[in-house]
């Protein structure tokens, strides 16, 4: 039976063999690129199936994501209206695979908990998990997988208007006389600009900090990968990305009141990020 390496849940194995099972129903095809995207930094997808009723128009925008990506349709007709016949077959079909045992790993995709027990089930079996929904998901079934991905970050990203140039000040127009008495126009308002709503969350200071405490050595210093390590274990969904940062180390840095970060290298030629807590 393949063993997976439970110390390392960020990409240190590339070549790991991961079956990706999709539900249409709890999924869009806008992530697929970035979800694949993130599949690979953990491993190869040597299985790429995705799950629904394919004779319903619902997921008519499925078909070019799945040419592209080569992606396997598995159909799945409803039986009854108001049961997802859907979730039974992703399940079969998880456990299939995991006795062939030639796997090393499983991604789920769905925010739906009815797949808590096969997330529990799979890593029960030594494997490696890895959870894709979108931030509505259940907490228990993220905390079934080893590590959960918010399909929020994975969308393509919109491009930003142009930045408005400031408003100048209305002119006043010109005053009137009308039957012998002067009236002042009214000045035309000026443009508002909306507020942006695309902001970070609040950064969990105290979360990193425990992490750090938990990985540190006699010095004081935890080197970041560590960190990260442990960071996934007691929050599988933690992400970077989720406060505005593409890498932890970019989170760090960006909170130099909190965290004091340095590189150092070793005689590989190869830098490594430690990083500490600052003290008040």
């Amino acid at each position: 039976m393949p063993t997976r390496d439970k110390t390392r849940l960020d990409g240190g194995d590339d070549q790991r063999s991961l079956a990706v099972l999709i539900d249409a129903d709890n999924a869009q095809p806008s992530v697929i690129q970035g979800l694949l995207e993130e599949v690979a930094k953990f491993g190869v997808a040597a299985v790429k199936r995705i799950y629904g009723d394919w004779t319903s128009t619902s997921h008519a925008q499925w078909k070019r994501a799945l040419l592209r990506h080569s992606i396997a349709p598995v159909q799945q007709f409803a039986y009854t209206s108001g049961k997802n016949a859907t979730d039974s077959m992703l399940i079969i079909d998880a456990m299939d695979l995991m006795y062939t045992r030639r796997f090393d790993g499983f991604c789920l995709v769905s925010s739906d908990s009815d797949f808590t027990r096969l997330a529990q089930r799979l890593r029960e079996e030594g494997l490696l998990v890895l959870g894709f929904g979108e931030k509505k998901t259940p907490e228990p079934f993220v905390v079934a997988c080893d590590k959960f991905v918010y399909t929020e970050v994975l969308r393509p990203e919109t491009p930003q208007p142009a930045a408005r140039p400031a408003p100048t000040p209305a002119k006043k127009a010109p005053a009137k006389r009308v039957s012998g008495r002067t009236v002042e126009s009214a000045a035309a308002p000026a443009p508002s600009t909306p507020p942006s709503t695309n902001r970070a969350s609040a950064v969990p200071v105290q979360l990193i900090l425990q992490a750090i405490d938990e990985a540190t050595d006699e010095t004081g210093w935890a080197s970041l990968g560590a960190v990260g390590n442990y960071l996934t274990k007691i929050r599988p969904d933690f992400d970077p990305r989720l406060y505005g940062h593409r890498k932890l180390s970019d989170l760090i840095r960006a909170i130099p009141a909190a965290f004091q970060s340095e590189e150092r290298g070793n005689t590989a030629g190869t830098k490594t990020i430690f990083v500490r807590a600052v003290k008040p």
